[in-house]
């Protein structure tokens, strides 16, 4: 018979995506390749492809939260990971959950818009997070013009600070949107600009990179690291996991997760 073996277990509050570069289909894979058990719940229904997003459809909140309350009665979660929110009202159904759960980590990707350059938060939405889920939040991970968006300023730095004052414990900022030769991450903790990460700038556009490190800061966590090290070593992941991406359609580059795993083959 087999034996039971306990896994960290990551529930993703996440978007669909029916071409299997982001959303919830990146969170499982990237959660699996951490050896860590992903469950899931759907946010949002989305149309699109490699290319742009064509059509979000938020679900009904109060089935995210009746389907969030019945996967944590029987299921010890280790942490929370959340992507694409779509609704003001989905946000502050995922905020009613995490306030029932106040001792479990959440990693938020702040997902305001498509890779293709679709809008996909309202301002309404963009308000619900900052006010009910970033006081929440451990770590948040938003590129650069998310975390311009978030705060309404311009200058990276004064972005990370703010967003620290919002309430995030800590905000990874990533710099793959900005003009520059090297990819810069930027990382605030306990009231100052922390560490600074450069990374190789990649030729390709990529579908599902802020979904991936998240999830993969998520997994690490659940695994037992501490924030700090899981921020770490979650972008070294995900470089790899880039540097490694194929092209199935005709638009954006996806992420291998499992790179490590065909190394060894």
């Amino acid at each position: 018979m087999p034996q039971n073996r306990a896994r960290p277990i990551v529930l993703s509050f996440s978007g669909h995506d029916p071409s299997g570069g982001a959303g919830i289909q990146a969170d499982i894979e990237t959660v699996i390749s951490h050896h860590c058990h992903s469950v899931g719940v759907i946010t949002a229904l989305t149309e699109q492809n490699t290319q742009n997003v064509k059509k979000l459809l938020p679900q009904n909140p109060n089935d995210i939260t009746s389907q969030a309350e019945t996967l944590l009665s029987d299921l010890p979660v280790d942490v929370f990971k959340i992507g694409l929110i779509g609704h003001h009202d989905t946000a502050a159904a995922i905020a009613s959950i995490l306030d029932q759960h106040p001792n479990i980590p959440v990693v938020l990707d702040p997902v305001l818009a498509a890779g293709g350059g679709t809008n996909l938060a309202s301002a309404d939405l963009v308000k619900a997070i900052v006010d009910v889920l970033l006081p929440k939040t451990t770590v948040l991970t938003p590129n650069s013009e998310e975390a311009r968006k978030l705060t309404g300023l311009t200058d990276l730095t004064e972005c990370g600070l703010k967003l620290l004052e919002l309430g995030c414990q800590f905000v990874l900022i990533t710099g793959t949107h900005e003009d520059t030769a090297v990819v810069s991450n930027l990382l605030f903790h306990d009231g100052r600009l922390w560490e600074t990460y450069h990374w190789d700038r990649l030729p390709a556009s990529y579908h599902g990179s802020g979904c991936t490190l998240a999830s993969s800061i998520a997994s690490l966590i659940a695994q037992g690291l501490a924030a700090l090290p899981a921020i770490k070593e979650a972008q070294e992941y995900t470089w790899n996991a880039l540097s490694d991406g194929f092209q199935p359609g005709n638009g954006q580059h996806i992420p291998n997760r499992f790179f490590w795993l065909e190394e060894t083959t």
